[in-house]
This record gives C-alpha cells, structure tokens and sequence, in this order.
C-alpha cells in the first residue's frame, strides 16, 4: 500500500497543469497532517511538478524532459525578474519557446512576435493587445499598468501578463543568464539520470533467506542486494561477505548490514563515484526522503556515464570547462602542461584567480595520472602555494611529478613555471577511479 507521502505525490500528478497548489486543500482533500502535505508539495517541487512564485502561490506545472531544459515556464521567469501577474495566471505553466524586445515599430514587432513566445516591452498597450492576440504572453517593463480589458484578454487566453520594475534589455540580460545557467546544469547528471529503476532491480526482503541471495546473484551477477521491509524501505543490505559459511534457509534479515549506505536521486555522479572508490562498494540503493526504494546505481553505471559525458559537447561552459579547453601536453614532453591565462580566467586586479590556479593544477594532475594510469582522479585533498602573481595573457607551464600512486590512490607534486620563474606550487592527495 503507497504512503501517505506517495499519495499526495501522486494527487498532485492526477491534477491538471495549471491547477493551484495549497498545504491546507491537499490536507483536508487527502485527510493527512498539513506537516506532510508540506513536505510532499516540497518534493513535488524539487522533482519539478509544481513551482512556488511569490505573490502567486505553487501551481502545476509540465514537468520538463531534460533535453527541453533550456526552456523557461512563464511561472520560473516571473521568479528570474521578480514580477507581478497582471493576468493570464491559467498560463503561468506553459514553456515559452523564445523572447522578443519591443524596442521597434508596432508592425515590425509583430513580425517576430509568435505563438507560445514573450514579447518584453513598456507601457505600449496596443502592443499588449496584439501580442496576446498573437499567443504570446507580456512582460511589461518599467513597473507599468496595462489597462483592465488587457488583463481580462490575457485571463481569456491564459496568457500570462506580468509586470516588472527592470528596463527591458536588464530583463532580457536576466533571463539569458537563467538560461545559460540551466543548460550548464543540464550537464550535470544526477544518479536519478542513470540509476536502474527500483521495478527492474535485483532486491531481497526481511523474509528471504540465503538462498534468494544466491537466486539474485545469478540473475545480476551483483554481490550487494538492499534488503526491503514491508513498505519498501531499505533496511539493510547484503554482501557475499555476510553470508559466507551460512545455511541457505538461513535467514537474510539476521546477516545484513543495518543502516547502509544509500543516496537520493538528486545527489550527483561526481559524488557517488567518489563514495564508491572511499568505501570500496559495487552498489548503491537510490532512494527518497522516506527511505523508499526508487533504484539502483552500479559502478558499472557509473563508468559508463563518466564516458558518455566525455563524448559530449559541452555548450555552457563552466570555469572547468575552459581550464580543460587550455590545457594540453607539450609536444616535445608530453608530462608537462602548457596553459595561455584567458581573461575567463582572472580576478579584478587581471592576475590568475587563485580558484582557477587550482583547477589548472588538478586538470594537469589529471591528464598526467590517466597517461599512466588510465584511470579518472578524484581529489581528496589539495595543498596550494601561491608565490608570485600570474598576469593576464601570461603561458604557463606546469609540471605534475607523481610521488606515489598505487592501485586507488595517488600523491602528484606540482610546480608551476612562467618563463622559468616559479609562481606556484601545489602538493595533490586523490583517488583513482579505473576505467
């Protein structure tokens, strides 16, 4: 039987897209705590069901396939420009497609003005009128009005009217920072991208014995099950350690581990791939707030996704991004680095920001270890010197020497060369993850 949890999450995906969200109406309609109303709308906003906007209150929302990540809801940019709704609140969940600035002639305007787009102007209202006409909703720059019969033709057409108190090219700059900023997030893949589905996954419960461990063995040719109560929560866990020398009607629930370890399926594969090589485990059990099972993720999993993000292009570029783009072996030494500082790069006062140092230093140690080691580093402790200042357009050359590596673990020295003076030395402690 689903928790209470799970059925208000799944109330809240029964309702249309649109419909307005309240702690108190989801209490009293399901017949539970406004405490766990509370936290299941939070949980439905966090996996991207509804969306809170000040002044509006939560509503439901599409929630977003990932490749269409880029795309804004009206309901998300009236948070980017702190706005107010004039009208067309029915619409706060739909996706605009594109954004024009008003700053021409009415029927130039128009011209580019399109259903499901955003038309930013001031307090032109003909061009208010034309837009929602069009299928396009308003953004109203200036902190302007717009008339009454405006704001009725936009709850007609349920087409978001808002207001903003931001000139229109502030407004545009705001929003193609959200935009940018959500596609460098698109990169950035969580377990809950990758992790095997809890339907299809291989799992034993309190009332198994050592015998399903080995059916399950078979089957996923996994060592490490979740062991699952009643509800479905994760309890334990069992590993071909736990059950060696024991019978096998002997039951699990009196060889697993207690408390494992598990994560959510917001927790990133950066972090799971470390805690995986620190504590020497295949797998994982992915769950949520409750300790319900939603999945499984495997090193293998893991491994392979590090590879598919490899091949990727990258189109927002983070500040990693670039210092990967500017570093590249010598062709005459291909253990030491060379790196051009770009203006990405620097602080205020044009010199190298020592946050981008470090990184120049960790992707050198990284290329170095995986030309002998082939395996991907993973930092676990980074000791920086920072001896001269390094200027803008400067060419640096950086020299990682390995002082001890073994199978899953790596010490790198580094020093780093401008014209053969040093600017900064680095003592580097991490893991390694194979290949």
């Amino acid at each position: 039987m689903a928790t209470k949890h799970e059925q208000i999450i799944q109330h809240i995906i029964s309702l249309s897209v649109g419909s307005k969200i309240s702690v108190r109406q989801i209490a009293k309609d399901l017949n539970v705590s406004e405490g766990t109303a509370y936290r299941a709308i939070k949980e439905a906003e966090n996996i991207g069901l509804v969306s809170t906007i000040e002044r509006v209150g939560t509503i439901r929302i599409e929630r977003k396939k990932k490749e269409n990540f880029e795309r804004l809801t009206f309901a998300e940019v009236i948070n980017i420009v702190d706005g107010q709704v004039l009208g067309g609140r029915e619409g706060l969940h739909k996706t605009l497609n594109k954004f024009v600035i008003g700053a021409m002639q009415l029927d130039a305007m128009m011209r580019y003005t399109e259903k499901g787009s955003l038309l930013i102007v001031g307090n032109r209202v003909e061009a208010h009128e034309l837009a929602l006409n069009e299928g396009a909703a308003v953004l109203i720059t200036g902190g302007f009005d717009t008339e009454d019969y405006i704001k009725r033709l936009a709850d007609e057409k349920q087409l978001p009217i808002i207001s903003t108190s931001y000139d229109s090219f502030t407004v545009a700059a705001m929003i193609n920072r959200a935009i940018y900023d959500q596609l460098i997030k698109k990169e950035i893949v969580l377990v809950g991208d990758i992790c095997t589905p809890a339907e299809r996954a291989q799992i034993l419960h309190t009332g198994d014995t050592v015998a399903d461990w080995y059916a399950a063995n078979d089957k996923s040719q996994h060592s490490r099950f979740p062991v699952l109560d009643s509800k479905s929560r994760v309890i334990g866990m069992v590993t071909s350690k736990d059950i060696i020398g024991k019978e096998r009607d002997f039951p699990i629930e009196k060889v697993m581990t207690k408390n494992p370890i598990v994560v959510q399926s917001k927790t990133s594969l950066a972090s799971v791939a470390h805690m995986m090589v620190w504590e020497g485990i295949e797998v994982v059990p992915v769950v949520d707030e409750s300790s319900t099972l939603k999945g499984l993720i495997s090193r293998q999993d893991v491994l392979k996704a590090l590879q598919q993000i490899q091949r990727q292009p990258q189109i927002g570029e983070t500040i990693d991004d670039i210092v990967k783009n500017n570093v590249a072996a010598l062709e005459e030494d291909n253990t030491i680095f060379q790196a051009k500082v770009i203006p990405q790069m620097t602080n205020q006062l044009g010199t190298l920001s020592p946050g981008v140092f470090t990184s120049l230093v960790t992707e050198a140690s990284s290329l170095l270890l995986f030309q002998l080691k082939k395996g991907d580093l993973v930092v676990e402790n980074i000791t920086v010197y920072f001896i001269k200042p390094v200027p803008i357009d400067s060419t640096l050359r950086i020299k990682p020497k390995i002082i001890e590596a073994g199978r899953i673990y790596a010490k790198i020295d580094v020093e780093v060369f401008l014209e053969k003076k040093l600017v900064g030395k680095a003592l580097l402690m991490a893991q390694i993850m194979d290949r």
